[in-house]
């Protein structure tokens, strides 16, 4: 099979499994009388990944070659996403110990899968001879097609407010379990003779810290990270909230909220294809400031739109949410991929995912938790409702301050021919 196309496959799986539940969760955390606790739900994924890409990607670097490790991790996080699935579906009480506790278990063995499924890629892609900046784009924005079917998939077949979205979750996961264990063989590094307790235990990617430049665009990864969950955990539950209004209850993006946002899915199709381009004419640090930029876009419409007649403004904050997602995330990866030595590559991703999904997504969901409970509280028909307006311009200034500091404190001179 092409070398293309298995990538294809398996960047369309890796991402079909987490847009099962990512977007849609909240809202069926909200029905089981759990709507609470959906910060602390998502800012999981933010814990675990503090620890467990790094973890694992020390593993893969030394141990256990990143595509078979990619397969054992799939098949523990599929197992257990099922068993929670299957206890949301027949628990006449959804109790919070026993869901959160199977789903956190899941989710720490899928986070680190992300940045493994990068590594598995552009190995692959360096043993074929191919440029990954040019290569790995195309091929990665079938995983964000892959995201979009599953979301699309859930809200048709009427899983939005139930855990069935995370069985779907789960038997995609063991699929791609099992097709991980064919994709081309990743090198774990040598032993060659004495190695101080940091190279031995691959920690040496924290060195990079050491490094101006490194560190401080490793700190504005964690805070671009404080974003990412923000409008996957609330998204969701702010236009099903329009339900509770008469002249907006009937519109396609309350009945649909899950097909709606899935628009931002789309727009990253469009903007992953753009990455190459704008990496080698703009250079990191732009792209990243356009990240930024659309985050505080991406905030600010759902702060003025409605899904009646400003239905147009959603529309816009779900296409700018592709710049603000691929520009950052996408390119990120790439950028510490080009900047490191081949024998940390996986720890470095690891490192990567450590600081955006690990601590700034924790920092950042916890945060987006409570801002929005201040404001907004669930009414007796289960709508979360209250004063979305002002916290959603409490998000969009904070993106334009972080895009400010990083503008000002990030100095990296752009050559074309290290983009």
């Amino acid at each position: 099979m092409n070398m293309k196309l298995r990538l294809i496959i398996m960047n369309f799986l890796q991402f079909a499994i987490w847009g099962a539940y990512l977007t849609s969760m909240g809202n069926f955390l909200g029905k089981a009388g759990l709507g609470a606790q959906i910060g602390i739900f998502y800012s999981i994924q933010g814990v675990v990944s503090i620890f467990m890409p790094a973890l694992m990607g020390i593993v893969a670097d030394r141990w256990i070659p990143a595509q078979k490790l990619l397969g054992i991790c799939h098949g523990i996080a599929g197992g257990l996403m099922i068993a929670a699935g299957c206890y949301g579906l027949t628990a006449e009480t959804v109790e919070f110990a026993t869901i959160f506790s199977l789903y956190s278990f899941s989710v720490a063995f899928y986070m680190p899968t992300l940045a493994l499924s990068n590594s598995v890629a552009y190995n692959a892609l360096d043993k074929a001879g191919l440029d990954t900046v040019k290569a790995f784009p195309p091929i990665r924005v079938f995983g964000t097609i892959g995201f979009i079917c599953s979301m699309w998939a859930v809200d048709l077949l009427g899983y939005q407010p139930t855990s069935a979205q995370f069985v779907v979750s789960g038997g995609l996961g063991l699929l791609l379990a099992m097709y991980s264990f064919t994709l081309p063989a990743c090198s774990i590094a040598a032993n060659t003779g004495k190695k101080n307790i940091m190279e031995a235990l691959g920690l040496n990617a924290f060195t990079l810290f050491k490094e101006y430049r490194m560190a401080v665009f490793f700190l504005f990864s964690m805070l671009l990270g404080m974003m990412l969950q923000i409008t996957n955990g609330y998204a969701n539950p702010f236009i099903s909230s329009f339900g509770a209004f008469p002249e907006f209850a009937n519109t396609f993006g309350v009945q649909h909220a899950n097909m709606l946002i899935s628009l931002s899915q789309m727009s990253e199709t469009l903007c992953i294809l753009l990455i190459p381009f704008c990496l080698r004419r703009f250079g990191i640090k732009n792209v990243m400031l356009m990240a930024m930029l659309a985050w505080m876009l991406r905030f600010g419409l759902f702060a003025v739109g409605n899904p009646g007649n400003g239905v147009w403004l959603f529309v816009l904050s779900m296409i700018v949410y592709g710049m603000a997602f691929d520009f950052f995330n996408i390119s990120g990866s790439l950028f510490v991929d080009k900047e490191v030595s081949s024998n940390m590559r996986s720890s470095a991703q690891g490192l990567f995912m450590m600081m955006t999904n690990g601590f700034g997504a924790t920092i950042g969901v916890l945060a987006a938790q409570a801002i929005v409970n201040h404001y907004c509280q669930y009414n007796p028909t289960g709508h979360l409702v209250g004063d979305w307006t002002t916290v959603w311009y409490i998000f969009a200034a904070f993106s334009l301050v972080v895009a400010v500091l990083f503008a000002v404190l990030f100095k990296y001179k752009h050559q074309a021919d290290k983009q």
